[in-house]
């Protein structure tokens, strides 16, 4: 794993986070995408080397809206940069952690990404992103 990535935080609503965010962290959100295979609207900040994106559900059915009735919002994931994530999958597997999609799907940001059960993580969410060429 090369570095944290992102942390993604659960949010009920996008527009309000990121007025939240602008005012801690001084400065505009760089980019706005949507999802639409998870169900959500990203947001993404810059933080140093890494980032913080925001996840705001489009539908009841959305990973985010069941994370947010079941523990309110927060931080739903962190997220760690990976050279070759096929690779990674495998070691990971080897090492017995749970891989929730064992293939690679395209996430938000220009990414691949992959989670790790929170089960085989003492309770958090792991994505590993690898940035799509």
């Amino acid at each position: 794993m090369d570095k944290i990535e992102h942390i993604g935080i659960a949010v009920k609503n996008i527009t309000e986070a990121n007025k939240v965010y602008k005012s801690l962290l001084g400065y505009e959100h760089y980019k706005t995408e949507s999802v639409e295979r998870e169900g959500v609207i990203t947001s993404f900040f810059k933080c140093g080397e890494s980032k913080i994106e925001l996840l705001e559900a489009t539908n009841q059915n959305s990973p985010i809206a069941r994370f947010i009735e079941k523990k309110g919002e927060g931080i739903h994931h962190i997220a760690f940069s990976v050279s070759n994530i096929k690779d990674e999958i495998k070691r990971l597997k080897s090492e017995g952690f749970t891989v929730i999609n064992e293939e690679p799907k395209k996430g938000a940001d220009n990414k691949l990404v992959v989670f790790l059960h929170p089960k085989s993580t003492n309770g958090v969410l792991i994505e590993l992103c690898q940035e799509i060429e």
